[in-house]
């Protein structure tokens, strides 16, 4: 029999993952992610799940980043009951990971439905409850790396390092097929870019496969080569020139890894007298349990004989929400460290709300920032963003950090992959916006892969896998709405643009020169719309 590979995610976008392998009817699935980014794209978690679960056997994790992980519990709430194969540490992150997921999901829609319910809106359901991701959490079955898993009767798995974070892994894949031999396929997951603090660079069998799924995340940038020493310099530039505006230092951090990296790395710069003893506030419960659990799993963190990065006593771990409430009142030289990494959800948005608008703040993006999140129009220069529908002045500085990136750039990418050469098939691009797709296809196909056997598979779209050959295309996607989409999204969705445009007429109205221009602009915007004009369009005596 055949087998076939669907693309349910990170499919002309970097969230989301989620690729369904089948036989006779059988399914195991490789991630199940949860979709980030603008609110059009966010939707596609609150509809129908892409597979028939009670066709679902197993799932494959490549790690615990919500955007491969997130919608395991989804397949709880649909009565699914497992097994999930995943490396101990991916495991041991997920047991609060979910939980945590799961509870912004609560709070989420239950703040949203108090305001639905104030405009006279329908009230939506969470996505999945804490009671699904307890559920999720005892299907967990963890795997060593390099040691090969039976997962049904024609399908096992090995789990290889992806240097990417704690727990990461490629997963090579061995399929039972018609053809004489079994075939070969390999998941790269999210490759990290070597020469990181805690982790040895990517890893991968070497003797060739027949398919290769990669992601290509920065397939379309080429960063410059830093070592940890030069790493270390780029912060404490960045920091040290923060510091001398006087006021508090915001940091958007994804909970795992870049917190962790972060934390090490401004223990190392104090350690050396490159920065003074700065008060730092970690305010994310997520971020603080990821931390014990690298305590647990790292011993380089606990090296004899040094000081420990996450224990100093400067560092202050905010687990409360009334205490982090407490920090607006903060002022001065302190670091604030909170989640969400990309702005788009979390305390960070409090402390950006009760601390941007000074001009002495300065906020520090030190991640990538997916299209149409709050982190993304920052970063991109927005002088006025909207938060809780409260207009809000970014008078202070933002610094953008690329240097603590967890991704191979489009060199690491091309290295990593034709270290597993050959590949006999068919190399799949996915986990990329569409221009860092389109960069990575070029460059292989420039460095010698054949044209006609790199894919950029849409949403949904399915394929025939075979030994040895080219993978044949299926029916059309399912979801073509959908991918149109994730296929635009490097464009702002209606959101954002409805956001801009009201930001744009706040500040439109409040520089005009007087009250008759006030009028005569609201006139127009009423005119656009079909109003009958009201009192403020009416000629003034």
């Amino acid at each position: 029999m055949s087998v076939t590979l669907s693309f349910h995610g990170a499919a002309g976008t970097v969230t989301g993952s989620a690729y369904a392998l089948e036989r006779s009817g059988e399914i195991v699935l490789v991630d199940c992610g949860l979709f980030q980014g603008p609110k059009a794209v966010r939707a596609l978690n609150y509809g129908a799940l892409p597979i028939d679960v009670k066709r679902l056997s197993a799932v494959l994790l490549t790690h615990a980043h919500i955007d491969h992980s997130g919608l395991l519990p989804k397949l709880a709430a649909a009565s699914w009951e497992g097994p999930i194969f995943a490396t101990e540490a991916t495991c041991d992150l997920l047991d609060f990971m979910l939980r945590d997921t799961a509870h912004i999901q609560e709070v989420e829609v239950e703040r949203l439905n108090r305001r639905n319910q104030r405009r006279g809106r329908p009230t939506v359901t969470p996505i999945y409850t804490r009671a699904d991701a307890e559920r999720t959490i005892r299907m967990l079955r963890p795997v060593a790396l390099r040691e090969t898993v039976g997962v049904v009767d024609w399908l096992a798995a090995r789990f290889w390092n992806a240097g990417h974070i704690l727990g990461a892994a490629s997963i090579e894949i061995e399929a039972a097929a018609r053809e004489d031999r079994p075939m070969r396929l390999l998941f790269s997951g999210d490759l990290g870019p070597g020469g990181k603090a805690f982790h040895d660079d990517p890893d991968g069998p070497h003797e060739g496969v027949d398919h290769l799924i990669l992601e290509s995340t920065y397939g379309g940038r080429v960063r410059p080569r830093l070592d940890e020493q030069a790493r270390r310099d780029a912060l404490a530039q960045v920091l040290t020139a923060a510091l001398a505006r006087g006021g508090p230092i915001l940091m958007p951090v994804f909970a795992v890894e870049r917190t962790q990296e972060l934390l090490y790395d401004i223990d190392r710069l104090i350690d050396e007298g490159r920065l003074p003893d700065l008060e730092t506030f970690l305010d994310s419960p997520l971020a603080i349990r990821a931390t014990e659990a690298f305590d647990r799993h790292l011993p380089k963190v606990n090296e004899p004989g040094t000081p420990h990065p996450f224990r100093r006593k400067s560092l202050h771990l905010v687990m409360e929400a009334a205490d982090s409430m407490r920090l607006s009142r903060l002022r001065g030289p302190v670091l604030i460290m909170a989640g969400s990494g990309m702005c788009d959800a979390g305390r960070i948005r409090e402390h950006i709300v009760d601390h941007l608008w000074r001009p002495e703040t300065t906020l520090v993006i030190v991640g990538y920032q997916a299209p149409g999140t709050l982190g993304r129009v920052i970063a991109d220069g927005a002088k006025r963003v909207r938060i809780h529908g409260a207009e809000i002045e970014i008078a202070g500085r933002v610094e953008t950090l690329d240097v603590y990136s967890g991704h191979a750039d489009a060199e690491e990418l091309a290295a990593w992959a034709a270290a597993r050469a050959p590949v006999r098939g068919t190399l799949f691009l996915t986990h990329g916006e569409a221009a860092s797709r389109a960069a990575l296809y070029e460059r292989l196909a420039s460095g010698g892969w054949p044209r006609e056997r790199i894919e950029s598979p849409e949403l949904d779209q399915r394929y025939r896998l075979r030994p040895g050959r080219p993978a044949q295309a299926m029916k059309k996607p399912r979801r073509r709405a959908a991918a149109k989409t994730l296929a635009a999204q490097g464009e702002a969705d209606w959101h954002n643009r409805y956001a801009a445009a009201s930001l744009a007429l706040s500040q439109a109205l409040k520089d005009a020169p007087d009250d008759r221009a006030r009028d005569r602009l609201l006139a127009r915007v009423e005119k656009a719309l079909g109003l009958a004009p009201g009192k403020s369009a009416r000629k003034r005596p």
